[in-house]
């Protein structure tokens, strides 16, 4: 777990050591450089989570010296591909990066098909000359990218590109689409001009100035693959073995191992099915703001309470939010999902304070078991518990506003059900959960692993019949007769919870200086053309005279205000 840096093409020598620093909280325990002789040069900040010697350091290079990777993520069946490939390639080191080197080297592209894992890289081939980059399934890791002067720049994080000297320039458009409609960009935007993102599932190549992008992973036709008439114990029992073993697989490091837990039935699940594979106790970590209408503490106590993990209870507080908003800002790098992002940063902060480098979360269960209520809705709605949309279009001027997209989001599958869960899980609900915890947890040296989505899982139980997935009204049927098994039916079978901290009380009451701090911030910048002035006072007078259905509009501002002080 890591964070990976490169250029290829002509570089200035203290573009990649900007570049290194500026994501150094990626990987503190190693910064390693290579470079080709003015043709490329690679970057990397390791955290060490498998084979914590210095032999696993990167750039790593293949025996040869030909090939040179760098590495962000994990290859969680590392294990059984390097018994695979013994007999093809000899092994200095116990760890997944040489592995997943010899795998490349074995089977050229064709290896990402054999990876489970997240994971994104880049393999600098100094012979040919020639960058190979790719990203895991579902894009867990993140990948950047720009290209300037027929010069290629890769990272980890977007700060990293504006280090080595990539103008900070907002992209209108997907900003604008971020107001009217909530969006954060199709799955190659950023919100930064010149600078893109590797889809999930995607490769690229680099090669005599000319970037080829081409995708990898089909997930249409896997899904299709799965189709077997199996009966509902059938396919209960298949989708059991293979929870136990991606739980199983995300506990191979060499570092201590934890996980996050709330009140809801994914939570649950992860906690007994952690306690059923390992045998000593594992800590696990939960956040509080001492409001009894939001905490799901005592959810989390009650389940914890019949077991022997030790449960860390991190407290999040109003009087926090404004300097954590403001760190939390610097570290995304584009707008984030609000005051929930900042009491789940708290976790790891205190996870890497117990020396817990590592935890697992509970991402990924609605979007394959469709377990929001607007799956069955007729509206295109993308949040749970909003009957009004919280988009505020009439706050933006006129010529901005034209700069916005609608959403249009593919739809492969005859079921409009299906058609849901494919939007949330590679367009909306997945691709933004899935960078605000990346962010999270490495702001804090911490390696977050989603054993929710492991490939298989998300392939099987999205080919389920719908009535495995939603009976008699109740979501995540099947999964929650899974979780019966071994937790009590209050548990498994409470309702969703959709609000997790006070938001919308604490933007209006105990934050409420702060955010009008933010309104005269945006009214004194170069960016006010982007708003109807009226209207926007308008939303935010509403809002403080009882208006709370929804505070995302107002977050919305909060997260413009202090992008504004690091673009101006």
């Amino acid at each position: 777990m890591c964070g990976i840096a490169g250029i290829v093409g002509t570089l200035d020598a203290y573009q990649l050591d900007a570049m290194l620093l500026s994501q150094h909280h990626r990987g503190p325990d190693a910064t390693g450089k290579y470079n080709d002789d003015g043709f490329a040069a690679l970057g990397h900040n390791r955290l060490a989570i498998i084979d914590l010697s210095p032999q696993s350091d990167q750039p790593f290079f293949d025996t040869s010296g030909r090939y040179a990777l760098v590495f962000n993520g994990e290859i969680y069946n590392y294990i059984e591909l390097k018994t695979e490939l013994e007999e093809l390639y000899s092994f200095k080191t116990d760890s997944d990066t040489e592995v997943l080197l010899a795998a490349f080297l074995v089977y050229g592209h064709e290896c990402l098909k054999k990876l489970n894992g997240m994971f994104s890289f880049a393999i600098w081939d100094n012979q040919d000359k020639k960058l190979f980059a790719a990203r895991d399934r579902f894009g867990v890791k993140p990948f950047f990218y720009s290209v300037k002067n027929n010069s290629f720049y890769f990272s980890s994080e977007i700060k990293a590109i504006h280090a080595a000297g990539i103008l900070k320039i907002p992209n209108e458009k997907v900003w604008a689409s971020y107001f009217a409609y909530g969006s954060y960009g199709n799955p190659d935007e950023t919100f930064w001009e010149n600078i893109f993102q590797l889809p999930g599932g995607h490769f690229l190549e680099f090669e005599n100035q000319q970037l080829v992008l081409k995708k990898w992973y089909f997930f249409e036709e896997e899904v299709v693959k799965q189709s077997e008439n199996l009966t509902y114990e059938q396919a209960k029992d298949r989708y059991l073995m293979l929870l136990k073993d991606s739980i199983q697989l995300r506990f191979r490091a060499d570092v201590t191992v934890g996980f996050n837990i709330s009140g809801g039935v994914d939570s649950s699940i992860l906690l007994a099915l952690v306690n059923n594979n390992n045998n000593k106790s594992i800590n696990a970590y939960t956040f509080y703001t001492d409001n009894p209408v939001y905490d799901e503490l005592p959810w989390v106590e009650m389940m914890v309470g019949k077991t022997a993990n030790s449960l860390g209870r991190v407290l999040l507080q109003a009087n926090e939010v404004p300097s954590l908003a403001q760190k939390m800002e610097r570290q995304q790098d584009e707008p984030y999902g609000g005051i929930p992002t900042l009491a789940y940063a708290k976790l790891f902060e205190q996870a890497r304070k117990d020396n817990v480098l590592v935890l697992l979360d509970g991402q990924g269960m609605d979007e394959q078991w469709a377990g929001y209520d607007y799956y069955t809705q007729e509206n295109d709605a993308t949040i749970q518990g909003v009957t009004d949309s919280p988009f505020k279009s009439n706050m933006l001027s006129d010529t901005f506003l034209e700069k916005a997209e609608k959403p249009i989001y593919p739809k492969p599958f005859a079921d409009v059900i299906l058609n849901k869960q494919y939007r949330d899980l590679f367009y909306t609900k997945i691709p933004r959960a899935l960078r605000f915890n990346d962010r999270t947890s490495m702001m804090y040296s911490t390696e977050l692993r989603e054993p929710f989505l492991d490939y298989r899982l998300v392939e099987f139980a999205f080919s389920l019949p719908l009535d495995f997935k939603i009976k008699s009204g109740v979501t995540k049927f099947m999964l929650r007769e899974i979780a019966s098994q071994y937790l009590a039916d209050d548990l498994v079978f409470a309702p969703k919870r959709p609000l997790q901290t006070p938001q919308r009380e604490w933007l209006a009451t105990d934050l409420k200086s702060w955010v009008n701090t933010c309104f005269e911030e945006i009214k004194n910048s170069n960016y006010l053309n982007w708003f109807n002035q009226k209207e926007l006072q308008k939303e935010f007078l509403d809002y403080f005279e009882g208006n709370k259905q929804s505070s995302f509009h107002i977050w919305q501002c909060i997260s413009m205000c202090e992008m504004i002080k690091n673009m101006e």
